[in-house]
């Protein structure tokens, strides 16, 4: 492994790694992080959650919710997506008698061209609407899967006010249960912290450098509904981005900002749910399967060239590689603890000298939730989204 062409590939691949580490730091040192609101929230505060089979994780949540403090005037409603596993009756008991919580019990399937979560936010939106609830204030979707310290409601729509955009999505910490999850979840946050400034990215109207996370989603319900809401984008798997652009490309602002230590998020149980949830949205993740092509090729040279030449290599392209694989471990580690909030565990860098295998391993991701759309497979939780 001497020749030119090879030591090109691989000095590319590691100043393109290179980048990404830089791009990292100014991220860690810059990026915005959820802040301490000093204030009680006065305006009103309406809390959505869509869930769909849920009776596992839902009444968590829904015991954050109930010790969330500083938030005056708060609502919550959990709509129930024809779920078969009891979710509403679940959250029925969660929620005991706090006069602030109601179960929408939801038994319709999605209109045709419908994709299942954002017509469920959709519906509860209305809901929340034709209770008198999206004349004005503060308009906030979470996952059921979300878990929240006291006091992340408030600083959210501080977050919101302050920016004075019209969504603000804090980041929860992306926990990770089993090696397939330690492989792929960091990646999430890896991805933006590496190539987009999020500090700049925020003051930009430029739909292309948005950042959306449908995990919790904090809108100013005035400038929700001028655009349509979820209603604008219900045929959409990738919803929390396409409505985040969607405002942009109306003139409004939105933000990103870090809230690991106020709210974490643990997406998948297992392997197969994690290929399942990947399946259901990757084929959209690069606009066209030329997009996809392009974009893991260059992955590939910039996070599987180094570190293959870094093992196998000679002279000045094991250098080269060297230095490709040093770059991405140490934009793993420093994006990872931007998102936990500062600090990084040895799993965290264990994850990061396993840097490429993770790229290899949502390389396959990709490649499977291409063929099975293309081949009309795609479900999730029951549903068609082919």
């Amino acid at each position: 492994m001497t020749s030119r062409p090879i030591e090109r590939v691989v000095r590319i691949g590691s100043l393109i790694s290179v980048l990404g580490l830089a791009t990292t730091v100014v991220n860690l040192c810059r990026a915005p992080r959820l802040p301490t609101a000093a204030r009680p929230v006065t305006e009103p505060v309406t809390v959505c959650i869509p869930a769909r089979d849920e009776r596992d994780r839902l009444p968590d949540l829904i015991g954050d919710l109930r010790e969330q403090r500083g938030v005056d005037d708060l609502r919550v409603f959990v709509y129930d997506d024809a779920s078969t596993d009891g979710t509403a009756d679940v959250a029925d008991a969660a929620s005991g008698a706090d006069p602030r919580f109601s179960v929408v019990r939801g038994t319709a399937e999605p209109p045709p061209g419908w994709v299942g979560k954002p017509a469920a936010c959709h519906r509860l939106s209305e809901h929340a609407f034709a209770r008198g609830r999206g004349d004005g204030g503060i308009l906030v979707f979470l996952d059921a899967d979300v878990r929240l310290r006291p006091g992340a409601l408030k600083a959210a729509c501080a977050a919101l006010r302050e920016s004075e955009a019209a969504l603000v999505c804090p980041w929860p910490f992306q926990q990770a249960g089993s090696v397939t999850e330690a492989l792929v979840q960091p990646l999430l946050a890896w991805s933006w912290a590496a190539t987009l400034p999020i500090r700049v990215a925020d003051r930009s109207r430029r739909p292309s450098t948005a950042v959306g996370c449908g995990q919790f989603m904090v809108f100013d319900s005035a400038a929700y509904r001028r655009v349509g809401g979820h209603r604008a984008v219900v045929d959409s798997v990738t919803e929390d981005l396409d409505i985040a652009r969607l405002l942009r490309t109306r003139g409004h602002a939105t933000a990103l900002v870090v809230a690991g230590r106020s709210a974490s998020c643990r997406m998948y149980e297992d392997a197969g749910a994690l290929r399942r949830g990947y399946d259901r949205w990757l084929w959209t993740a690069f606009g066209s399967r030329l997009g996809a092509v392009a974009v893991l090729g260059a992955a590939s040279v910039a996070y599987l060239a180094p570190p293959v030449a870094f093992a196998a290599g000679r002279g000045r392209v094991r250098r080269w590689g060297a230095v490709g694989y040093l770059a991405a471990t140490t934009s793993r580690l420093c994006a990872r603890a931007l998102e936990r909030g500062g600090r990084i565990t040895a799993a965290d860098v264990a994850g990061a000298v396993a840097h490429p295998l993770s790229v290899a391993a949502v390389t396959a991701l990709t490649v499977s939730s291409h063929r099975n759309h293309r081949r009309g497979r795609t479900r999730w939780k029951g549903r068609s989204l082919s």
